[in-house]
Formats: structure tokens, sequence, C-alpha cells
């Protein structure tokens, strides 16, 4: 029999309102013994728990009976005083009484388990509560929805679709079958092929609104990098001096611009240097420029182009420092804007430009096919079996069957409906406990 588990559902400290959550088959029992018996479905009713003849607290208590419940079994809220004593003393009696805390996400667990939710579902129930922006609440919103498990249920659909057409040919060659059926499925199986590849060419934007932005400062020593960086997160986090070589390591700060969350990158001016310490700092920068989104090309005002004009990309922006001072400039191909970090001239327009960037970046009209890593390894092992199977279509039918079972299989993973227990772990793993 499963266990009846219980977690404090708040944050723990000191607080108005405390929740224990209770779930399984001696929720009810749980309740009549700590003075809570008899209770209504999903109505709050104000009791005196108690337990060995101990008071515990007056609280409102709510009951969901199995299945209309969140973990689709017998569950409970106590809503205490946020006491810590009074949290501890309704704890204690709860394992005398042989329930026991719960692992973390082991609510959402049991919530999949039960056919509550599948696991893209699952996985939004920990994004919606790390959310941080409009963004990232809003793309957990809908994955919760089930827009994630609606575009993978539809990727699969075309697959098996594919397969039907190609297994009703080999296993019925005797019976009233139209010729080449199984070659018929070609058609299908191009347009998912181009799904599949769309969806992963797509997949940053999901990654991105969830993880955060990464953009990154680049330039030469004293270009006024650490200056702007500073002027962007309103607060002196990194050390500014006249001296050339000040930053020696990147310095990450994370902001919210635009409803986004962004990871923005202070880096070590790129030069040669034969400082040791200097030197590992620039490979870092350097490092952290190739893995950007963006990057912020830092100009002052004598610099030449530099070792920066090799790591910036088309579309990043020329940022000249120092524009109080009429400096300007510009480079073939990028797009420029002229700030001055002492007067804050230009720093509104740079943030609305940045603003503006990450709208067109992570925003779209389609629910994003990817959200996390394992849903990008899972469409990419996808799209190399339909391919495997497109080429198998042609050159032997029943060859191509064994490849679209694979790349079906793949997508089947993302939802669990199908090979859960290897990425349970993996899935529940970051959950706090009560969720």
């Amino acid at each position: 029999m499963t266990d009846t588990i219980f977690a404090l559902a708040t944050p723990p400290g000191r607080g108005a309102i405390a929740i224990l959550r209770l779930s399984g088959p001696g929720t009810d029992d749980a309740l009549t013994v700590l003075g809570a018996g008899g209770l209504r479905p999903r109505t709050a009713s104000l009791r005196d728990l108690s337990h060995d003849g101990r008071p515990i607290d007056q609280a409102l208590v709510l009951r969901f009976p199995a299945p209309n419940s969140y973990t689709g079994d017998d569950c409970a809220e106590l809503h205490l005083h946020g006491g810590r004593a009074v949290v501890e003393a309704a704890a204690d009696a709860l394992v005398a009484l042989g329930l026991r805390p719960a692992d973390p996400g082991e609510f959402t667990r049991r919530a999949f388990e039960n056919g509550r939710m599948d696991l893209a579902q699952a996985e939004a129930v920990a994004d919606l509560i790390d959310a941080e922006t409009v963004a990232q609440a809003s793309q957990a919103l809908g994955q919760l929805d089930g827009a994630l498990s609606q575009t993978y249920t539809g990727f699969r659909r075309d697959l098996l679709t594919a397969l039907a057409l190609v297994e009703a040919e080999i296993d019925f060659p005797d019976e009233e079958v139209p010729d080449n059926l199984a070659r018929s499925a070609g058609p299908v199986l191009d347009r998912l092929i181009a799904d599949l590849k769309a969806a992963l060419a797509d997949a940053r934007r999901g990654e991105r609104v969830r993880e955060g932005y990464r953009i990154v400062l680049i330039g030469e020593t004293n270009a006024g990098k650490s200056s702007l960086f500073n002027a962007l997160v309103a607060r002196e986090a990194a050390i500014v001096t006249p001296i050339a070589g000040t930053t020696r390591d990147v310095l990450d700060a994370d902001l919210i611009i635009g409803g986004y969350a962004v990871t923005l990158s202070d880096t070590a001016g790129l030069r040669d240097s034969a400082d040791p310490v200097e030197a590992e700092g620039v490979r870092r920068a350097r490092a952290r420029a190739e893995g950007a989104d963006l990057r912020l090309w830092i100009r002052g005002p004598d610099d030449a182009e530099g070792d920066a004009a090799g790591f910036a990309r088309p579309g990043d922006l020329l940022v000249l420092t120092k524009a109080d001072l009429g400096a300007g400039g510009s480079a073939p191909g990028f797009e420029t804007l002229g700030v001055s970090t002492t007067t804050g001239q230009g720093l509104s327009d740079l943030h609305d430009w940045i603003a503006a960037r990450l709208a067109r970046d992570l925003s779209g009209a389609d629910f994003p096919a990817v959200t996390r890593e394992r849903h990008r390894r899972r469409l990419g092992e996808a799209l190399a079996a339909a391919e495997a199977g497109r080429v198998a279509l042609e050159v032997a039918p029943e060859m191509a069957g064994d490849d679209l079972r694979r790349a079906a299989d793949a997508l089947a993973r993302v939802t669990g409906a199908i090979g859960v227990e290897d990425i349970l772990g993996e899935v529940f793993s970051t959950f706090c406990i009560g969720k």
C-alpha cells in the first residue's frame, strides 16, 4: 500500500499561515484522530486539532477525496498558524500516526503516476514555482495547460500514421491494399521531418525564457565595459579603475528586462597578455562570448576594432562609450548606439534596444517545442530516427518500421507515455519539498 505522506507547502519560518499537505490512503484516519473527521469535500472547516490530549492549533482544514485531488489520492490541507512550534507539533503528531515526510517532488510524482498529469506538465509545475518573470510564468502555465504535450502528441500521431501505412503493406501483402502503400508514407514523413527540424531550430527560445537570455559585454581594455555593466545592473558590482586589465574574471548579474530573465556578463578586456592571470581571464571572456545569445561590443572613442571585432556576430550591437564627449564611430554591418555612463546619455535607449531584441528572440506565435535540455535531446533522437526511416522507405520499406517506432518512442518519453522509469529521477529531483 502507498505510504501516506505530508509536507510543508509554505516557506519555512515565521509567518501568518503555514500549510501542511497530506496525501495517501491514511489521510482520512489521520484527520479523524487529530479532531477533523467527517469533513465535507473541498470545504474549509475550522477545527481544534489535538493529539494525545495535547492541543496543536485551531486550524482551517480542507479535505480532497480521491480521485479528485492534486495527486489522485486522498489529500488534505491543514492551514495552521505560522509559528514554528505549531508546525513542529502538527508534524510530530502526523509522524506518530504513521505518516512520513514527503521526498522532493513526491506529490507531483504521485499526480503523474495516478494519471493526473504527464511528465511535461509535471515539469511545468516546477517551472511555475521557480518563475521570476512574466515570460517564465506564462510559458510554464502554457506547458501546464498541455501546450507542450499537445505538440509532441501531434508529432507522434504523424509518425504512427506513417508507421501504419508501412506496416499495412508488410503485414497484409495478400489483402486488397493499394500498391506502394508504404511509399505513400513518404509525404507524411517529409512534413514531419520539416516540423521536427523547425522545432529544434527554435529550441533555444523556450530554454532561454526558462533559464535566462545570456548577454556578454566584450571589448578592449578600458573600453568602459565595467562602467556600463554597473550602469545596467544599477549598482557598483564591478571594480572600475583607469588601470588597463582591472577586470580579470567573468562577472555575472541576473536582471529582468522587458519581462524576460537576463544574465549579463562583464568580461576581461580582449588582448594578448603575458600575465598568466589576465590571460586566463581573457580566455574565459572569449569562451563566454562564443556561447552568448547577444554580445554588446563596447568601444571607447580611441579604440581600434581590436580582438573584440573577431568575436562580434551579425546582429550584435556596437556600443560607443563616452558619448558625452562627442565620441563617435561605426562598424560595417553593426547597429550602433552611443552611451555615457557619466551623464546617463543613451542608457535608456540601450535598455529599450535590449528589450526589443529580447521580445524578438524569445516571443513567438507558437508555443516552443523545447523548454528543457531533456526535450531537445529526445527531439533530436526522434528526428534522426525519422530521417533514417525516410531513407529506408525508399530502399526497403520493411526496414523503415523499426526506425519510425524508435522516433515515436523518443517523442513519447517527453510526456512519459512510455519508458518513464529511467527519467523519473531526472524530472523530479529538482522539485521542492511539498510539490
